[in-house]
């Protein structure tokens, strides 16, 4: 909870296992009372933590949000020969190891802080892009990428947004939401370092280059982010999946499940979709830096908006224009001007899906249980991740006539985002007792 709801804490408040009410409410009001004036909420040194956060996510978001780009070029390049649900388990495996094993690192976070996560993180996704840039079949490709990747863009994810928690409480939304808006710098900065070096010196020395790239972002992400609460050693570090019979956070967690699988549809997909649309293949390949480059200012702006106006209304207000976005792609068909509208509202409206969902976890439990908490949410979203990319090429798959199904992908996309929509709904209503005119 931030400061905004210090002075609304009352049976609306979710409960601790074995908490009562009025146990839960003392022990809550005591907390916020001691820890309000202890959050530095700004300053060199709580704002170096966000910028080592966001060098490193630069690093590894930002290589999640170009997935678009590689899946279409390693479909139409090395793994011509696989379908698009071969290559998509490829990314949908790295995307589901980076949110499955949040469920163990974050509580080893909360126990141990940043020793045994974001130095080994940063190390094995270097390591990983290199041993990508040799790769030739698609075992090695799954391999490098899909499991060594993803198990090290987890370790750099999950301490850089929690240990934003530790330095800011009044301003949370704010800076993880500028943290993250790393993810859409990267997802432009590496598609065009891709694309353009590929001319020259071919994909596989442009991936080394990347890599060169974020061996720096991690060295001074190393460097910068720290830790400051002390270990939560009575927390443990083992998972907490019982968790999940708090009705406020179930629903939390799969409204977050269900937007996290549509929004990487869009965002895998859409160069593949001009590509077959019959648009030119720069403006195709180009297609994911635009929609990055709405990303970017869809999640400072939520951040803020979030702060101001409450986290839940905020996901709520942004999931439900990205619902209608997603429905009207299906009209953009092979209008260049409506496809790129297109992506870069999507980017806009959906930013605060990566933003601010960190922030309603947080919002719903407390400051030394974050990382338990976020960890157990991502662990429930990396099935989404795993199962959605895949699941989408075979829907394309089914197309006639050697055409793919976009229609149905983009007509699944966009009831997922409704669905996903309806759980924070009812995730804020049981949280204010249905009265929406609270902050929350």
């Amino acid at each position: 909870m931030s400061d905004n709801y210090d002075h609304h804490v009352d049976e609306n408040t979710p409960l601790l296992h074995g908490e009562t009410n009025s146990q839960y409410d003392h022990d809550l009001v005591k907390e916020l009372h001691t820890e309000r004036d202890d959050f530095p909420d700004g300053g060199r040194r709580a704002w170096s933590v966000v910028l080592g956060s966001w060098c490193a996510m630069v690093a590894a978001f930002g290589l999640l949000n170009t997935m678009g780009v590689m899946h279409a070029w390693l479909s139409s390049h090395q793994l011509k020969d696989n379908s698009y649900a071969q290559t998509g388990w490829i990314f949908s495996t790295f995307t589901f190891l980076v949110y499955f094993g949040s469920i163990q690192i974050g509580p080893l976070f909360d126990a141990h802080g940043l020793k045994w996560t974001l130095i080994p993180g940063c190390f094995g996704f270097v390591i990983s892009l290199f041993l990508l840039s040799i790769c030739q079949v698609y075992w090695q490709y799954m391999l490098a990428w899909g499991i060594l990747g993803g198990t090290s863009c987890c370790l750099i994810f999950t301490p850089a947004i929690v240990s934003i928690g530790h330095w800011f409480r009044r301003r949370r939304a704010l800076a993880t939401s500028l943290a993250l808006t790393a993810g859409g710098i990267g997802g432009i900065l590496f598609p065009a370092i891709l694309l353009n070096l590929e001319r020259r010196i071919g994909f596989n020395n442009a991936i080394r280059v990347v890599g060169l790239i974020c061996l720096l972002l991690c060295g001074v992400a190393v460097f910068l982010v720290k830790t400051r609460l002390p270990p939560n050693t009575k927390g443990g570090s083992g998972i907490d999946l019982l968790a999940l019979r708090d009705k406020i956070y179930a629903s939390t967690t799969i409204a977050i499940f269900l937007l996290e699988l549509a929004f990487f549809i869009p965002v895998t997909y859409i160069t593949s979709y001009a590509l077959k649309q019959g648009l030119p293949e720069d403006l195709s390949y180009s297609l994911v830096m635009i929609l990055n480059a709405g990303s970017v200012v869809g999640r400072a702006l939520s951040g803020w908006l979030a702060d101001a106006f409450g986290r839940f209304r905020t996901i709520i207000l942004t999931s439900g224009i990205t619902t209608l976005l997603t429905l009207l792609w299906l009209y953009a068909r092979d209008n260049a001007a409506l496809v790129i509208t297109y992506a870069l509202a999507f980017g806009a409206a959906s930013g605060s899906i990566i933003a601010v969902t960190p922030v309603c976890v947080a919002q719903i439990c407390r400051t030394e249980d974050y990382g338990k908490r976020y960890g157990t949410t991502y662990f429930v979203v990396s099935f989404g991740t795993l199962i959605g990319i895949p699941l989408c090429g075979a829907i394309l798959d089914t197309g006639r006539d050697g055409v793919p199904n976009f229609p149905g992908l983009i007509l699944f996309s966009g009831a997922v985002f409704a669905l996903g929509t309806f759980f924070f709904i009812l995730s804020m209503g049981l949280a204010t007792k249905w009265n929406f005119q609270i902050k929350f």
